[in-house]
């Protein structure tokens, strides 16, 4: 099937606006180190765990989740150490650097790709890539042309000629990671806030949040921010860690809680009523989505 693609990248350049402490063990989820792969990075040292390196807020512990879930694999993610600078894909710093709390140890590409709902699929593939889900990793082009990586890895490339999309059978089967990432750059170029949000279902209960949930503006511009983890206290209450890239292409970092430095960098769902207000962004009431 052949798709149309009317001023879709024009679209795309404003589809987004733009000390830690160590985990008790008990709060922690079931020791994923022989499961969670993180393919950019390889191994690397447990220290620098999110769940280790970031403690629940007082009177409160992690939320059970699945091994090998997507929350499981979000809250294990590498952290780089101690508090570096946010930099750019061209490797100048950020301007703002009071947004985040921590930096993601994780590749930003040398193009200024990886923005907001990009980093939020970059994070969703990179897990369904880990677990071998290759045919789950799929999103939709902000036209509503479907990029499969299941097919790109046999072979087939998104052929675009004027406004119309269709897949060609053009390279080699490559099971490859480097040609994941090349999968991943191309759905940078042609999705967005826009096209994810379509994708996304909406959360109808905020109290039912949970991690690789997403807080979502589509538009021209728009923003999204992914929830990496949830945290519940013994009255039911939760909350909840929040990461985000942004514009121009940036390290993923773990976003500062401005309202509530005192247990930053959580958010507890009973500070969310009408708006959620975020470094760079705020979000109104019904943003939050999932898979």
């Amino acid at each position: 099937m052949t798709y149309k693609l009317p001023y879709l990248v024009l679209l795309l350049l404003f589809s987004c606006s733009s000390s830690p402490v160590q985990q008790n063990t008990n709060e922690a989820s079931a020791d994923s180190s022989t499961h969670n792969i993180y393919a950019w990075k390889g191994s690397y040292a447990s220290e620098h765990r999110m769940q280790n390196r970031i403690a629940a807020p007082k009177g409160y512990t992690r939320q059970n989740v699945a091994k090998h879930s997507f929350a499981d694999w979000l809250r294990n993610v590498p952290l780089k150490p101690g508090k570096p600078d946010v930099m750019l894909y061209n490797g100048d710093a950020k301007g703002n650097q009071s947004a985040h709390y921590a930096v993601m140890d994780i590749d930003v590409g040398k193009k200024d790709l990886q923005q907001c709902a990009d980093a939020v699929m970059r994070l969703r593939a990179e897990y369904l890539y880990s677990v071998v889900k290759y045919n789950d990793i799929s999103f939709n082009f902000t036209n509503g042309f479907k990029c499969n990586y299941g097919k790109w890895r046999e072979g087939y490339r998104v052929n675009i000629s004027g406004n119309n999309v269709s897949w060609s059978k053009t390279a080699n089967v490559d099971t490859s990671y480097a040609t994941f990432r090349k999968y991943m750059d191309m759905v940078f170029n042609y999705c967005g806030t826009q096209s994810l949000s379509n994708e996304l279902k909406p959360v109808a209960d905020l109290n039912n949040i949970k991690a690789g949930d997403v807080f979502i503006k589509g538009g021209f511009p728009g923003h999204a921010v992914i929830v990496m983890d949830v945290a519940v206290n013994s009255k039911g209450e939760k909350a909840f860690m929040l990461a985000q890239s942004y514009m121009p292409a940036q390290n993923i970092q773990i976003l500062h809680n401005p309202a509530h430095p005192e247990y930053s960098p959580w958010y507890k769902v009973d500070e969310v009523s009408e708006k959620l207000y975020t470094p760079e962004w705020t979000f109104e009431r019904g943003s939050v989505m999932e898979w």
